[in-house]
């Protein structure tokens, strides 16, 4: 039986990442997602992004992956393994500090579009939302879902 994975041994696992795929104008991707190169970035970069963002300031999936994209000089980036990424990222820095490792990834500050909060990020939304309140942040319920009140004012500027 082999052993499971740990989240750092799976973040650190870049495998043939990060590629650039053309996405053509038939297929059934290009329909959901549009049409052009599409990054698939290594997990790493989204926890190296994630670890940019300092205190008090906020960033979203989609700046993350505007931003990878541009390095990578693609169209866009895969939706749907930025949000496992990004959750792995989540994990891999909670497993880091259940360990006692103080080499950790400020997760809580990657919100999800419109500054909605992530229910997959450890602890849920509550663990999220004492993080960020703690930093000054005011967090609003809209139906059954949680946004960081005036996410926009407090958005971080990346460099590339």
């Amino acid at each position: 039986m082999s052993r499971k994975k740990s989240f750092n041994e799976k973040l650190n696992n870049s495998q043939d990442l990060p590629k650039v795929k053309f996405v053509g104008y038939d297929q059934n991707m290009a329909k959901r997602f549009g049409a052009g190169n599409m990054l698939i970035a290594a997990p790493l970069e989204y926890d190296e992004v994630m670890k940019k963002i300092p205190e008090r300031k906020l960033i979203t999936s989609n700046e993350i992956r505007a931003f990878l994209a541009k390095k990578h000089n693609a169209d866009f980036t895969c939706q749907l393994t930025a949000g496992i990424f990004i959750n792995l990222a989540a994990k891999a820095s909670q497993e880091r500090e259940n360990l006692g490792s103080s080499d950790l990834t400020p997760y809580w500050r990657t919100l999800k579009k419109d500054g909605e909060l992530n229910e997959k990020y450890p602890g849920g939304i509550e663990q999220q939302r004492i993080l960020l309140e703690m930093e000054g942040h005011e967090i609003i319920k809209k139906g059954k879902r949680f946004f960081v009140k005036d996410y926009e004012k407090a958005l971080f500027q990346l460099k590339s």
